[in-house]
């Protein structure tokens, strides 16, 4: 297959503008659209222009309720009275399909590792989910979900599906269409639907905007496969990036990933961990450890983005309160931006 073919058939894959245009009116249903803002110690770190979109403002403080929002919508005309939903999660995703559901009327059924997160399992239990916990990491409780759906006769909502994307790539068109004229935008991978969105939306937009994905460097599947070609499966070990945890890249994302998005940079715990304790020290928006990926690959980018205009996805800021507190108080050099000299009068922020 050609360049032009494999990306003529990704591109297939993708929501069309009408499909998001379509998506948001649900998603305006529920929620108001989040803000974009431009924080001037961010610019300083980075010597860039940096705009932020702050999905952590989202109802379940994560992107993802988008695209739950979306795909019950799509399923409840098609299926009015299902027997009920099941999917698998390490919290996000979870919290979207949860928060979905109980708008419908429609019993949910989540399933997680063992050893989730409190505060994220906590939150899914608040929004009425049932939920089950299974497995040593995210591809056995998919597995497993899949087992109790056939079982019990119910509708598996997997991670990654067209709806979903269609109402996250809405967070996408809002950035876009606010700031046209980005030169590159960062987006963490974990099952691909934040990646997907936003290749969509700017192609919707007709945009030149490059799209570098982020991974962890401890679940470096989507980079392997990138780089290779083939899809691969990597173990995960990230302690602090659950969202990125994928051992096991979706066939559908990773054809989008390799046709549309320029590079795939991996950043360590450690990095993320930094980008974390940035965006409080900046912006005093917590952000949970796949929420700072793209920061953490922008740092790690350094010079070479001095003088450009940039997206960063602030994705979720749900990480468990001891959690983060471990990660403000570890030594860090990020607070050096405290005292680094005053840098060129940054844009004003504000929600375009």
């Amino acid at each position: 297959m050609t360049i032009a073919q494999a990306t003529h058939a990704a591109r297939e894959l993708l929501p069309s503008r009408a499909e998001i245009e379509q998506a948001a009116a649900v998603v305006y249903g529920a929620m108001a659209p989040t803000p974009q803002l431009c924080w001037p110690l961010l610019n300083q770190a980075l010597g860039a222009q940096v705009w932020v979109k702050h999905e952590n403002h989202a109802p379940t403080g994560a992107f993802k309720v988008r695209g739950g929002l979306v795909y019950m919508d799509k399923l409840a005309r098609r299926q009015p009275q299902p027997a009920g939903v099941i999917s698998a999660t390490r919290g996000n995703h979870g919290q979207s399909v949860g928060l979905a559901a109980a708008r419908f009327g429609i019993d949910a059924t989540i399933v997680v590792p063992e050893g989730n997160s409190r505060e994220k399992n906590a939150a899914m239990r608040a929004l009425g989910v049932s939920l089950v916990e299974h497995g040593s990491e995210f591809q056995e409780s998919r597995e497993y979900a899949q087992r109790l759906a056939q079982e019990r006769q119910l509708h598996m909502i997997p991670s990654y599906h067209r709806d979903l994307v269609a109402g996250v790539s809405t967070y996408w068109m809002e950035l876009f269409n606010a700031q046209p004229d980005l030169d590159v935008v960062f987006v963490p991978v974990g099952q691909g639907s934040g990646m997907c969105g936003a290749v969509a939306a700017r192609n919707a937009l007709g945009l030149k905007t490059r799209v570098i994905g982020v991974v962890s460097a401890h679940a470096l599947a989507y980079k392997l496969s990138f780089e290779q070609g083939a899809k691969i499966a990597s173990p995960v070990s990230t302690q602090i990036a659950d969202g990125v945890a994928c051992r096991v890249p979706d066939e559908a994302s990773l054809a989008v990933l390799r046709a549309e998005v320029d590079e795939v940079i991996a950043v360590t715990d450690d990095e993320v961990m930094d980008a974390m304790k940035l965006f409080f020290i900046a912006t005093h928006n917590v952000a949970e450890g796949a929420g700072a990926c793209a920061l953490a690959a922008a740092l790690q980018m350094g010079g070479k983005l001095r003088g450009r205009k940039i997206g960063v996805t602030l994705s979720g800021g749900n990480v468990d309160h001891d959690v983060f507190a471990r990660v403000l108080a570890r030594p860090s050099h990020v607070t050096d931006v405290l005292q680094a000299p005053a840098q060129a009068p940054s844009p004003q922020r504000r929600s375009a």
